[in-house]
């Protein structure tokens, strides 16, 4: 808590610097003080602008993946992976560096928005305009609930903290474990202010409006199982209007193209400069096969799709070509080349996945014989696909969708009850089927929507924390079920134990703070 508490004081100003450009153009911060700087609405967004991208990093890469799909059964990773296996059967330690890597972005970003909030609360004090304050306080407020919403899920009872810089001065750094539903409180307080403060629209795509912030206090309240509150704020969304389903489900996650689409509500904003390291998206080569590699592009197939999530498909989906590639998937606009000759001439008439075929002459054969399709962009712009600089691209990793505001409505409505033939409830889950090329149902149970769910947001970091939500003798359940393995080898998850149904502190943050290391108390 110590480094991360006096880094929220100082990289604020370091951070404008990696700012995205579609978001602000600003000048130099040579000298700025609030007495000579947010003075423009354009200054004041420069600030929060740096919220959207750079910071996420240590989470979106690979934490993101681990705890919210390798968990879950839809992503496997090899044993020789050491990082990460131990999430394939429940094994992480507290040292784990895909832990701390989550947790250090969580409170980094709850850091920085209250260091903002704190900057702009005394810049509006000494006669800033609060007609371009206001808002971006509200945006702060959005990240900070978010963040909070996403640590409580993870790890439960955990550490609050409004103040890093008092924190900081005062030297007192033993700072309790606070109770997952007080945690869950102000998570929600934190939303609501976004709500209230946010406007209606936003001119810059990507940015929030107030209807991003109804959709995660919906998101919170169906995980709260306040499932009238989950309604209502879902159906406000529905209602607006301002988000629909984009049209081609793949095209959302292969092409930067299609970035800020009319189904994206708030997403992690990449782009590519000179030095992308951080502000780049690095999916495509943590999941793209290794026969698509280039001198443009690394592939390296540290996440596969499980044997499971394979068979969670119905027959006729849309979805799993757009979020798997397997034997027979093609796209033919990317024509990857090498030095071999006989792999030049396979891939001649665009990329082919193909099984049967050697490998280094075209042929791709791992231990699921399948790879994730989705955020995976290409091979590079000089074989048909969209710029790539080594393990960077410039898509943007879509943290909330209206598919999901959909979904959580169907639930929400459903609520408590064993199904749910509701004309709206069936008419917001069908409408996710339909894009999927799937058939209407005609009532729903509490299966029918996590199985939706789970092929919807497979590999987005979700499913986690949809088996979790459920209770421990259900996530048992799932869990136990699952081929875990490759496809040679059957393996499941037998030994599983309530313990684990949240993440271990990580273990360099209890030693700085000891308190962590004790029992929960109250916040409120």
């Amino acid at each position: 808590m110590k480094y991360k508490s006096m880094y929220a004081l100082l990289s604020a100003m370091i951070a404008l610097a990696s700012c995205k450009k579609d978001f602000i153009e600003r000048s130099s911060l040579d000298g700025t003080t609030l007495s000579n700087y947010y003075n423009t609405a354009d200054e004041v967004r420069g600030l929060t602008s740096t919220l959207y991208g750079l910071p996420w990093s240590g989470y979106e890469n690979r934490a993101m993946d681990v705890i919210g799909d390798v968990m879950a059964g839809n992503e496997y990773t090899g044993g020789g992976n050491a990082d990460d296996a131990p999430f394939l059967n429940f094994t992480l330690a507290s040292t784990s560096v895909r832990l701390a890597d989550a947790w250090k972005v969580f409170y980094k970003i709850g850091g920085w928005t209250s260091e903002y909030m704190n900057a702009l609360e005394l810049k509006k004090s000494q006669g800033g305009d609060a007609s371009f304050i206001d808002p971006a306080i509200a945006e702060c407020h959005f990240f900070r609930g978010t963040v909070y919403f996403f640590i409580a899920r993870a790890w439960g009872d955990a550490p609050i903290v409004t103040d890093p810089g008092g924190t900081a001065k005062s030297g007192n750094f033993n700072i309790p474990r606070y109770l997952k539903a007080d945690v869950l409180r102000f998570a929600l307080e934190e939303l609501k202010l976004a709500e209230a403060g946010l406007p209606e629209t936003d001119p810059v795509p990507g940015r929030l409006n107030k209807y991003a912030a109804k959709g995660m206090m919906a998101k919170l309240y169906l995980y709260r199982k306040d499932y009238d509150s989950a309604k209502i704020k879902a159906w406000e969304v529905i209602e607006s209007n301002k988000y629909d389903l984009f049209p081609d489900y793949a095209g959302m996650f292969n092409s930067s193209a299609n970035n800020n689409n009319i189904e994206s509500m708030f997403a992690i904003q990449h782009q590519l400069t000179v030095n992308p390291w951080g502000s780049g998206n690095q999916k495509n080569p943590d999941r793209g096969p290794g026969n698509l590699q280039t001198d443009e592009a690394s592939m390296w197939e540290l996440y596969l799709p499980t044997m499971d999530i394979k068979g969670a498909y119905e027959f006729g989906d849309l979805r799993r070509k757009g979020s798997i590639m397997e034997h027979g998937w093609s796209k033919l606009s990317w024509k990857p080349q090498g030095s071999n000759d006989k792999y030049n001439q396979f891939m001649a008439g665009g990329y082919k996945y193909d099984t049967t075929v050697t490998i280094g002459e075209g042929g791709q054969k791992n231990d699921t014989r399948s790879n994730i399709a989705k955020y995976v962009v290409g091979p590079g712009a000089s074989y048909g696909g969209e710029t790539v600089l080594g393990m960077n691209t410039g898509i943007n990793t879509m943290i909330l969708r209206y598919a999901d505001i959909l979904l959580i409505y169907a639930e929400a409505v459903l609520g408590t009850n064993a199904s749910t033939d509701n004309t709206d409830a069936l008419k917001a889950f069908n409408k996710v089927r339909s894009r999927a090329g799937l058939s209407a149902k005609t009532s729903i149970t509490t299966d029918d929507v996590l199985k939706e769910r789970r092929v919807e947001f497979a590999f987005e970091g979700e499913y986690w924390f949809d088996i979790q939500r459920q209770g421990y003798q259900k996530a048992k359940e799932i869990i136990a079920g699952q081929n875990r393995g490759t496809a040679t080898n059957y393996y499941n998850v037998s030994t599983f134990t309530e313990s684990m149904m949240y993440l271990p502190i990580p273990s360099g943050e209890i030693l700085q703070d000891p308190e962590l290391a004790k029992d929960p108390v109250p916040y409120y």
